[in-house]
């Protein structure tokens, strides 16, 4: 689907110079002279590298369109993720690298999107939050406020997050996987 160099928007996959690439950030430009542009920061969905690049209303672009598809988690073997489809059963692999930190989050039975161009996996979304249960952290200081600082915790996949004091070892919290924060207590 063609569209023009304006209307790029942030998240919008385009096929430019040879790859696919998703917008990061657009900012539309009206110069003084001359005819207004949008500047578009570009990152290669393939290798990750970035690309400022101009785009004048009269320039069209090819707008891609991702397949997203639900899986199933199922297991990790020697730094290989497998993966079920929901509706056809159908087992794929993928290496722990192409998931990134955000891998430990993984849990067995998680339903996760994974988005992909011609059959080629690209990018994988995670259910934004999970429940994790805390397996060291500090006790209390004496005298130490509510509304002070955090402390460090460690839970039980092996990330380490900040949490309130409040929150003691063998607690369940659940956790951000995107900003990998402390959200809440879980119940």
């Amino acid at each position: 689907m063609k569209i023009n160099g304006n209307e790029i928007r942030i998240g919008n996959v385009i096929e430019h110079k040879g790859g696919l690439w998703v917008a990061v950030k657009t900012q539309h430009v009206k110069p003084g002279k001359g005819g207004a542009f949008a500047q578009v920061e570009l990152k290669n969905l393939i290798d990750n590298s970035k690309l400022n690049e101009r785009f004048r209303s009269a320039e069209t672009v090819e707008k891609i369109r991702l397949e997203q598809k639900d899986y199933q988690y199922l297991y990790e073997v020697d730094g290989m993720l497998t993966f079920m489809d929901t509706t056809t059963y159908e087992q794929i692999e993928l290496q722990t690298d192409f998931v990134g930190e955000r891998a430990a989050f993984l849990q067995d039975g998680m339903e996760v999107t994974v988005e992909s161009h011609e059959g080629r996996p690209l990018g994988i979304s995670l259910p934004d939050h999970v429940t994790l249960e805390i397996t060291d952290t500090e006790p209390v200081v004496k005298g130490q406020t509510a509304t002070s600082s955090y402390k460090p915790a460690m839970m039980e996949n092996g990330v380490r997050v900040m949490v309130p004091p409040f929150v003691n070892t063998g607690d369940k919290i659940v956790v951000d996987t995107n900003e990998v924060t402390y959200v809440k207590r879980a119940e």
